[in-house]
């Protein structure tokens, strides 16, 4: 990691303020776009959002850089391998479905970055149209060198499940590690570099940026914190790459790549309110059921992007932490349950409660629309017979969702291509038997 330092700002969608220490003064004063910029600098804006949007929905930083990032030369297109938003590749498939962990690539026989290492298992929607989503799944164990990635499509939440990510951006440096989450909205650059094998998940929004989920009745503190949301300092490095640098931009859910002689992070201040972001999810102050039955999963929602239809998420990031469980006379773990929503699930680390066997960390399930899940037969009789004492639920455990009202499809890699589909999945359920006596309430 070299002579990285993690340093960050605090706050939510806050407007912040950053110039790298080297160039004290880069940040122009009382504007945004002088005749002459401190150092010599060229301001940059980055929109997150139509200019007339409503302020608390405004998104937009200035950036004040060595070169401006229009000094390319054209893009052409790369091999997105198993990326992808073709949702027609296979018949649709209606079933409970889970993967067993995806294996990663061995180094050196096998070189594969964050960008070489991303396949699409499935989604919705067209990023032409700004409205869908898309969940990947990365497999990496190579830095990315001299290149990085843009997503003209949308933003990425990204979840680490093995192996630390340090992320260089435009708005500087994060250290992201396993039980924390970032997110890369749309149009940031950034380079990926790991320490080993690594694997996680993303979800990608088309068309919404994710938000703190309203609080309601919960009040004004509770759930995530916005606080504890960092984003980093400002930091550049003035460097030419002689046999060039690669930025490779997802346009229309392909990936195109444009050279350079310099490298792209080359800001050295920078202001406002439209950053890459990270979390920690021990931070996430849990809502749990004190009586009795269960509070429905969306008081575990961490981050939202929103539909167009009111209450209605195009996508939710929901994790289930280490929480007491004190609920009396309950079934205390996830109901049985038919959902109008798509429920896409990973585990980071630990055993996840209602099926503590053959769902593994790196592996994932997804839950379709209307199709019924709940806990196996094994936790269904130990649960029903349990004595009801206060007890600690998923402790060494974080389990997430991708919760979205998109009807998901199967990419051909997720069903076939991966090879990790594991096709008994279904055979969990079926040790279920009748209890049902007329006789007896």
């Amino acid at each position: 990691m070299g002579e990285f330092r993690e340093k960050y700002m605090s706050g939510f969608g806050n407007e912040h303020v950053s110039e790298d220490p080297r160039c004290p003064g880069a940040l122009p004063e009382g504007q945004n776009n002088p005749q002459v910029c401190p150092y010599g600098l060229y301001a940059e804006q980055l929109s997150g959002s139509a200019f007339t949007c409503p302020r608390p929905t405004n998104k937009r930083s200035w950036l004040y850089r060595i070169l401006p990032s229009v000094c390319h030369k054209p893009f052409e297109p790369l091999n997105e391998g198993h990326l992808t938003h073709n949702w027609d590749e296979v018949e649709p498939d209606p079933n409970q479905l889970r993967w067993k962990p995806f294996e990663i690539p061995k180094a050196p026989q096998n070189k594969v970055d964050f960008v070489s290492g991303l396949h699409t298992l499935c989604g919705a929607g067209e990023p032409r149209g700004r409205n869908g989503i898309a969940i990947h799944i990365f497999v990496c164990n190579t830095s990315m060198l001299n290149r990085c990635l843009y997503n003209s499509d949308g933003d990425f939440l990204i979840v680490p499940q093995q192996g630390k990510l340090l992320i260089t951006t435009e708005f500087g440096k994060m250290l992201v590690e396993p039980n924390e989450i970032c997110v890369i909205q749309q149009g940031m650059r950034f380079n990926v570099e790991v320490f080993g094998e690594t694997r996680g998940y993303i979800l990608e929004v088309y068309g919404a940026h994710f938000e703190l989920p309203d609080l309601g009745p919960i009040g004004a503190n509770g759930l995530a914190n916005p606080r504890d949301f960092l984003v980093p300092v400002a930091w550049y490095e003035d460097c030419q790459v002689p046999g060039g640098y690669t930025v490779i931009s997802k346009y229309q859910g392909k990936l195109f790549a444009a050279q350079q002689d310099f490298s792209p992070f080359n800001v050295v201040a920078w202001h406002g309110n439209y950053t890459p972001y990270k979390y920690h999810l021990e931070k996430f102050m849990v809502i749990n059921s004190v009586a009795f039955d269960h509070a429905d999963p969306s008081i575990f929602t961490v981050l939202t992007a929103k539909s167009t239809r009111l209450g209605v998420a195009l996508a939710d990031f929901v994790i289930f932490p280490p929480r007491w469980g004190v609920a009396n006379n309950t079934f205390r773990p996830p109901y049985y349950h038919r959902n109008c929503m798509s429920e896409f699930m990973g585990l980071i680390k630990g055993h996840y409660e209602a099926k503590e066997e053959g769902f593994q960390p790196g592996g994932a399930s997804l839950h379709s629309m209307m199709t019924p899940h709940g806990p196996d037969a094994e936790c269904f009789e130990k649960a029903s017979k349990a004595k009801l004492e206060p007890e600690r639920v998923a402790e060494g455990t974080m389990a997430f969702m991708f919760e979205s009202s998109l009807s998901l499809a199967i990419t051909k890699w997720g069903l076939q291509t991966s090879k990790h589909l594991d096709k008994n999945y279904y055979k969990c359920w079926e040790p279920l038997k009748s209890h049902f006596n007329s006789k007896r309430k």
